[in-house]
């Protein structure tokens, strides 16, 4: 039976990361990479798909855990009858052709009886590795294919049954390590590292990191977690950002809205960059700017939007029809053919992220900026034009209007660029066109008898991407058509106080079921609600939403009302980004420091 998601951890090296659950088990592990097939998939099968258990071998009174202040090293306290014993887990940061992780079990109190369970299946869940022990039983070597893991312990281990398994007592003040690496087959088998030194390494490397831009202010701590979460979904050497952490965790528990979210999506990735230049983090901008300038490479045309880690662009999708799925919850996927859609919002999300980063302090790039004047080329011929839209529907090309708006975002950073930061274009030219953007969205997109914009030209459907109008500009806040529009989303796709995307009970998206709540359109109304000057109600609606984080302060993509827990995949940058960036917005104009 699969742990609820909202029972997960996240540790990891800002090369990869890992889901560790509260009963101690990690039951998703992509090695080496994000986006690297797991060797741990249990978290989408059962443990014969994979997993690392350390844990009392009787069933814990409580479990308690938390996250070292400021770091992504995670300490979770067992309560037993017999004693209380914590298992401290991390990543180590480790800038080569590896990856180390590190368990340490130390006895708080008491005597407690342990077990191990390692079972490595890799190619998501499948491959049975050849396994050879080390001399003087301190671990083993898993080999299969490209892929090698050494496993290091301070307890004897034993095979069975194409498992690894040891019992162990821990007693007050005695600590066991254990350690795993993985690097390419082809090398040689490591020596055991220091696995203590690892764990202090990497509590100081995410501690220096979070105290560079100290958050202040009211909601502090949370956005604080929020911003290690995005930190720990960027790629340390590409800068590329992923979506989120995991592959196919259900948006409908047992239905088949399940995707590959371990991609850098170009918005959900300028998103997450401004979060964090919002709360002081630069150095993210000239990373992931440089990542974007290779990524969309080559012909404006083929501009995709997303892309793997480094840049890649095929991502085919393919289903991986042995694994049952979260809850039952089929097909698995691997690869996203959303990779192939046109959503014309990017070229707004993109020229908005060169211009916000300037406002951060990001130094002109003028190659940078020749490579946007082919983007807004493109644009001017394709604006236009229906798209797939920024909830990638499945069900055919339409007249978005959220699309039409990011066209008009595009065309007008475009200009701001060149009035605030001095290059070169048509500014003229892009008035023009910003101009006719912006007054065909106001004829075609707005419903008068609804008084509200609504989600496509000639539609009576409402989207909760709409609520985005006023956030980039397109209108001010105290217009009676945005006054409107938030009304009908208050009236039409609020869900017990939180916000849905749009209706997807019709089936008109192209799939079937229904989804949760969007936290992080939820997160979007709060904007709202500050900007139109409600603060009460932007303030409740914040502590209801951040009342849903997980006990370490994580968030998926949604949440399900009726069964009361988070679905989607996890931790999404997407949720993350929108709670800082309306925690910030709170707090400016609270009067707090942030």
């Amino acid at each position: 039976m699969s742990l609820r998601i909202e029972d997960y951890a996240i540790i990891g090296d800002r090369q990869t990361a890992a889901l560790v659950g509260k009963d101690g088990s990690i039951d998703f592990l992509c090695l080496p990479r994000f986006d690297s097939d797991p060797c741990f998939a249990s978290l989408l099968g059962t443990r014969e798909n994979g997993r690392w258990l350390i844990a009392p071998a009787e069933s814990p009174l409580r479990v308690e855990r938390r996250y070292r202040p400021e770091t992504l090293v995670l300490e979770t306290d067992f309560h037993t009858d017999d004693g209380v014993v914590r298992v401290t887990d991390c990543m180590v940061p480790h800038p080569h052709d590896t990856t180390r992780l590190v368990r340490m079990v130390s006895g708080l109190s008491g005597r407690v009886e342990m077990r191990l369970d390692i079972v490595f299946r890799f190619g998501f869940g499948r491959v049975v590795p050849w396994v050879q022990r080390l001399p003087g039983h301190e671990g083993f070597v898993a080999v299969a294919g490209p892929d090698m893991v050494v496993v290091w312990g301070d307890v004897p281990m034993t095979g069975r049954n194409q498992h690894t398994e040891a019992q162990f007592t821990i007693e007050a003040g005695e600590e066991f390590l254990f350690g795993l690496e993985w690097l390419p087959s082809h090398k040689r088998v490591p020596h055991r590292f220091d696995m203590k030194m690892g764990i202090e390494q990497a509590s100081e490397r995410w501690r220096s990191w979070a105290q560079r831009a100290p958050v202040r202010g009211r909601w502090a701590e949370i956005v604080r977690r929020s911003l290690i979460t995005l930190k720990a979904l960027t790629h340390w050497e590409t800068g590329g950002i992923i979506a989120a952490a995991t592959s196919s965790l259900p948006e409908q528990l047992g239905g088949e809205r399940n995707w590959d979210y371990r991609f850098c999506w170009l918005r959900d990735a300028s998103f997450t960059l401004q979060a964090l230049m919002n709360a002081g983090h630069r150095d993210e901008a000239h990373a992931w700017s440089r990542w974007l300038d290779r990524a969309i490479a080559g012909g404006a045309e083929d501009i995709q939007i997303m892309y793997g880690v480094a840049g890649e662009r095929l991502l085919t999708e393919r289903e991986i029809d042995w694994l049952p799925g979260y809850e039952g919850s089929k097909p698995v996927r691997a690869g996203n053919a959303a990779a192939g859609q046109r959503q014309l919002d990017v070229f707004g999300e993109l020229m908005n992220a060169l211009y916000q980063a300037h406002v951060g302090g990001v130094r002109r790039d003028e190659n940078s900026w020749n490579i946007r004047l082919v983007l807004l080329e493109t644009l001017e011929k394709i604006w236009a034009e229906p798209d797939e839209g920024i909830w990638e529907v499945r069900g055919g090309r339409q007249q978005f209007v959220h699309s039409k708006v990011m066209a008009w975002v595009a065309f007008d950073r475009a200009i701001r660029s060149v009035e605030d930061y001095g290059y070169d274009g048509p500014v003229e030219h892009w008035r023009a066109i910003r101009q006719q953007i912006h007054d065909q969205v106001c004829q075609n997109g707005f419903d008068a008898e609804m008084n509200s914009f609504v989600q496509a030209y000639g539609s009576k459907a409402l989207d909760a991407s709409l609520l985005l109008l006023p956030i980039v500009g397109f209108l001010p806040p105290d217009d009676p058509r945005i006054i409107g529009t938030v009304a009908a989303i208050e009236r039409y796709l609020l869900q017990d106080g939180f916000v849905r995307r749009y209706d997807t009970e019709t089936g008109k998206d192209g799939l079937t079921g229904n989804e949760g709540v969007f936290l992080a359109c939820s997160f979007w109304l709060v904007d709202n609600y500050v900007m139109m000057g409600r603060r009460a109600d932007a303030e409740a609606l914040f502590e209801k939403l951040v009342a849903l984080r997980n006990d370490v302060g994580l968030f998926a993509e949604e949440y399900d009302t009726v069964n009361r827990r988070q679905i989607g995949n996890f931790p999404q940058a997407f949720t993350h980004v929108a709670l800082v960036n309306a925690a910030l917005r709170l707090s400016e104009e609270g009067q707090d420091a942030g």
